[in-house]
């Protein structure tokens, strides 16, 4: 697991290395959001994920990689208040391309703490406590979703690693229930349908998934 947050996060180093600040302006797949906006998010998680491994908890869990997800629900035309708040936060950079040299230094530091964290261990987050593999799951899907929204207006970017992407399907999934996702669907169709980034081509109440 640990792995495979390393490899998501390389991904999205991959997709904002080089960018322009007008590129970083450009709209991301996250209504409200530009690349810049969205990369601050993204890069929030990797904080987060610093301060949870660094900060064990006491089990057991509550939820696993899968229910953790569905204090997340998708289908809300609302803007929540976070998204006003990256948006402002986000404008307090000098330039866009600050934000990237922030990720540039915290995502590896999170990747280095997944690698070094012991697994049987819980950790706490967002009022939840999970294992830590659940939450470095959580943690690779969130990256992976985001690297699509990411790349929405920058044609030719790198997709996802394969490992990330299968763990982000697998949560989907498990969220899906019994039925599970359309067999017809590829990995990448599946992350932008059950998350409502692009329209399902089957009629199910039970999608988007995830906002």
């Amino acid at each position: 697991m640990a792995a495979a947050l390393e490899s998501a996060y390389t991904g999205v180093t991959a997709v904002v290395t080089g960018l322009s600040d007008r590129d970083l302006l450009l709209p991301s797949g996250c209504r409200g959001w530009t690349v810049a906006d969205l990369l601050l998010h993204v890069q929030g998680d990797a904080q987060r994920a610093l301060v949870a491994l660094h900060t064990p908890a006491a089990g057991p869990p509550d939820v696993d990689f899968v229910s953790y997800w569905r204090g997340f629900p998708g289908g809300s035309e609302e803007l929540g208040p976070n998204v006003h708040w990256i948006r402002r936060t986000a404008a307090a950079f000098q330039r866009p391309g600050g934000i990237v040299e922030l990720w540039s230094d915290t995502a590896p530091a999170a990747a280095h703490a997944a690698r070094t964290a012991e697994f049987a261990a819980f950790v706490a987050t967002q009022g939840h406590v999970l294992a830590v593999p659940d939450f470095l799951a959580t943690l690779v899907t969130e990256a992976v979703i985001h690297h699509l929204d990411l790349v929405a207006e920058l044609p030719g970017a790198p997709a996802p690693a394969d490992d990330a992407v299968g763990i982000a399907v697998a949560t989907l999934a498990g969220l899906a229930g019994p039925a599970g996702l359309p067999a017809h669907w590829t990995p990448l169709e599946a992350l932008r349908k059950a998350t409502g980034r692009s329209q399902p081509d089957v009629a199910d109440s039970r999608f988007p998934l995830i906002g």
